[in-house]
């Protein structure tokens, strides 16, 4: 089946998504992308750190799950990221430059979504 939604959802539990750093900028781009629509979906609980992780569970959700992080994030040890990429079994880009992403563009991820249209 062929991609058609992108989801994004940042683990920040920030209020308005869409309105911070790159968020909006990238839904405007995937929606350009012909036949795909993207979602931003705030993560409601900051807290999911204080119990066990259901990876199975996420995973049976989605079909793809591309996990972008960065050994200098200032917020999220690696070794917290790299747990969710082996639990997930994700699509793991790593960085070493890129701190929180809190950038206002993220042409890396539209790059991505559009591999896995043509991919899928």
């Amino acid at each position: 089946m062929p991609l058609k939604r992108a989801v994004i959802v940042p683990g920040n539990g920030a209020g308005n998504i869409e309105h911070c750093n790159w968020y909006g900028w990238a839904k405007q781009r995937i929606n350009e992308i012909p036949d795909v629509s993207c979602t931003l979906k705030n993560m409601p609980d900051p807290g999911y750190f204080s119990r066990p992780w259901e990876w199975e569970k996420m995973r049976t959700n989605v079909k793809f799950i591309i996990q972008f992080g960065s050994t200098d994030d200032p917020f999220l040890p690696w070794e917290e990221q790299q747990e969710v990429a082996d639990g997930l079994k994700t699509d793991l880009q790593k960085y070493s430059d890129r701190g929180h992403f809190q950038n206002t563009a993220f042409p890396e991820l539209i790059d991505v979504i559009k591999r896995l249209k043509t991919n899928s």
